[in-house]
């Protein structure tokens, strides 16, 4: 089977800056041969037998066993990865600092453990020439930064927790992830679709979208010179949606590497390509009319391409259509949603 990938523009490749990426704590057992060390498990009950794998903790489709025509298989997916602590105190309490993993700024910390399923968690911003990229560091115990601060790769922000949803002294861990943001708009999205209140404005988790950080993380480890789009082109396109071109893209105004073909021509759609994980990795201009969205391209396989997309798409083989989530979200990516008076939005 053919695998999509995308080719950047070589002006584009040229303006960007290496990574200079490192770990955001001192566990090191990924860049080994026993990652079993270094990634935090998850307890799993499946088909009556109890397991703590520790493959659980990396990204990607590694949680939510289900029996199909393919197998076993993963179905929900894990946006990061989960970093196990190195350092305890008496009480089992995790001890380990968490530092930035790049050089950027802080944007975002949210030090209410009840305001998000993350517990306590930071954002940080980073730029590398084509577009800002989001690190999140979540379930932490306390946070030693503040918004508007500059940070360095290496810089203690805060110390591991276990905040959140789910968690209990003995899961103590860091969870991080390494995004791109969506839409700009997206408070306007939230009204729209929820009407709840949004705390955590366009840093809340429904608009960022991650890269498989330990991937990224253990090359550029080994290539100190490797850009974000060396990474993003080894990320192969899943499926695409055909959307009416209403406005330009926002994601494709803010991050140039994304955008494909000649944009300023007036075509009567835009064609997004994703990968498995929703995440966004091409936006082109179509000649296709289209009413709304539909899937363009899908890669085929034999479970329902539900298990494979976080339940953006539903069908089986060559043939996939949006469901009600997929619908949402694609309108999140397209901007295909009323803009609200700000005085109305509630954050």
């Amino acid at each position: 089977m053919v695998v999509l990938c995308l080719v950047l523009n070589a002006t584009t490749v040229s303006a960007q800056k290496p990574l200079n990426v490192d770990l955001p704590t001192e566990n090191r057992y990924i860049f080994g041969s026993e990652p079993q060390k270094f990634y935090m498990y998850v307890s799993r009950n499946f088909e009556g037998k109890q397991s703590k794998p520790w493959t659980a903790g990396q990204y990607g489709y590694v949680r939510t066993l289900r029996r199909t025509d393919e197998g076993v298989i993963a179905t929900k997916f894990h946006e990061g990865i989960d970093i196990r602590p190195l350092k305890r105190d008496s009480a089992g309490r995790p001890l380990d600092l968490i530092k930035a993993i790049a050089k950027g700024k802080v944007v975002h910390t949210s030090k209410v453990s009840g305001n998000s399923n993350y517990g306590r968690y930071i954002v940080l911003e980073h730029d590398w020439g084509t577009g800002k990229f989001y690190s999140i560091y979540a379930h932490l115990d306390s946070i030693s930064c503040e918004v508007g601060q500059p940070v360095n790769k290496g810089s203690v922000i805060a110390k591991m927790g276990y905040t959140g949803a789910g968690l209990n002294r003995e899961r103590a861990h860091l969870h991080l992830e390494l995004n791109v943001m969506t839409n700009s708009d997206f408070s306007d999205w939230h009204a729209h679709y929820f009407g709840s209140v949004n705390k955590h404005g366009v840093y809340n988790g429904l608009n960022m979208n991650g890269l498989n950080v330990a991937e990224l993380l253990i090359r550029a480890n080994k290539n100190k010179s490797m850009t974000i789009t060396d990474f993003i082109t080894k990320v192969p396109v899943y499926f695409k949606v055909t959307v009416p071109r209403k406005e330009a893209i926002d994601l494709a105004i803010r991050y140039p590497w994304i955008r494909k073909g000649d944009h300023s021509i007036d075509t009567p759609s835009w064609e997004i390509s994703f990968a498995s994980s929703g995440f966004p990795l091409a936006v082109t201009p179509s000649k296709r009319k289209v009413s709304g969205p539909i899937i363009s391209y899908v890669k085929p396989t034999k479970s329902n391409h539900r298990y494979y997309t976080k339940g953006l798409l539903s069908g089986t083989g060559g043939s996939a259509s949006l469901t009600k989530l997929g619908k949402r979200t694609v309108a999140l990516f397209s901007g295909d949603f009323p803009r609200i008076p700000k005085a109305q939005i509630v954050e």
